[in-house]
């Protein structure tokens, strides 16, 4: 008699597959859903707790490898959906549906921040995460330009509604001021402003919220963690000497923030020239030292490269005007890290 495989057994076995990144099974993570046995065919769904998961395929081939050999099992059928997880902070603090923020901050002005930014909810938002950016850098919004945006919608019950460009939704203060008037502000102006961008805007429903800091580390990053849970930090440097020392200052002002850093990133590496080889312009491997000083990942080296600027300044970052380059490349990469650094830090609260 041929032996049957039985929806408790499937189960059994998938208690075996592990989270390779959270370090304990699907089953016990809540990740298999609607899981049928019919007439030795096996179905399920693994719910990841980030589309942005850089192991997806690891997961569901260690899932599907496990029924090999079991006797009953002529066929296993897996589909793949996700659910970010939200920080504890964020729904213990504030009364809005956005699950997690990430702080992108540089030492000093000129290493690219805006850039990674914008590169990074973008590649955030083509994994299928919902994703908002707000651009923070009061005295120096470039974010709209490099989204391709010069207003916002009208306003809906009474609150402003955000810009949206590349599936990404966008609040900045270029958008409510004159091109080219400047701001002179002090610090309650810029606590109110931070507050408003938060509370008095209609995110909806947002995955991740990727706010762009001014450079250095001054009113706006004190306001910022004085009223919003930031999840976690990038930290933005270049190879040079100048910039890793104000990048450590950064450092040291998410550790005493108490906003955990997912990561060091170096912009403006080697130039790759067309014959392969490199051009240390700015020098190479900095950053990734100065994250080893610190004991933070290292997740991302992005190579200087001049279509970056030029395609930031027509409204049409890297990820999107040239996807297969390498910075591009980079950019998803560096995307999946912070997702699956959120991810650990949201499933160890």
């Amino acid at each position: 008699m041929t032996e049957s495989i039985t929806k408790e057994k499937a189960l059994e076995i998938l208690k075996t597959v592990m989270d390779p990144e959270l370090h304990k099974d699907l089953v016990s993570l809540n990740m298999i859903q609607d899981l049928q046995v019919n007439d030795g065919k096996v179905q399920f769904t693994i719910e990841l707790t980030t589309p942005a998961c850089p192991l997806k395929n690891k997961i569901e081939g260690d899932a599907r490898k496990a029924f090999e050999g079991v006797p009953g099992v002529k066929e296993v059928e897996i589909k793949m959906s996700a659910k970010v997880t939200q920080s504890q902070q964020m729904s213990e603090q504030i009364d809005l549906n956005i699950k997690n923020i990430v702080a992108v901050a540089s030492g000093k002005g000129g290493v690219g921040k805006s850039t990674v930014a914008v590169n990074l909810a973008i590649a955030l938002a083509q994994t299928g995460a919902k994703v908002g950016i707000m651009d923070a850098d009061i005295y120096g919004p470039n974010v709209p330009t490099m989204m391709g945006v010069s207003e916002l919608p009208q306003p809906r019950n009474k609150k402003l509604v955000p810009a949206e460009n590349y599936q990404v939704k966008i609040i900045s203060i270029g958008f409510l001021v004159k091109m080219g008037q400047p701001l002179i502000w002090r610090g309650p102006l810029l606590h109110s402003t931070i507050r408003q961008f938060l509370v008095d805007v209609d995110w909806g429903d947002l995955d991740y919220l990727v706010v762009d800091l001014p450079p250095g580390t001054g009113d706006v990053q004190l306001s910022l963690a004085q009223h919003i849970p930031v999840t976690c930090g990038v930290m933005v440097t270049t190879p040079q000497k100048v910039s890793l020392e104000d990048a450590s200052r950064g450092i040291e002002m998410f550790n005493k923030l108490n906003i955990p850093i997912a990561g060091v990133v170096e912009n403006m590496g080697p130039m790759i020239l067309p014959d392969g080889s490199k051009l240390d312009v700015f020098g190479e491997g900095g950053g990734e030292a100065m994250a080893n000083v610190y004991g933070l990942p290292f997740i991302g080296r992005i190579p200087l490269d001049p279509e970056i600027r030029k395609n930031g300044d027509i409204g049409q970052p890297i990820i999107i005007a040239e996807p297969q380059s390498k910075p591009a490349m980079v950019f998803n990469e560096l995307a999946c890290e912070v997702a699956a650094f959120i991810s650990q830090m949201n499933h160890k609260e």
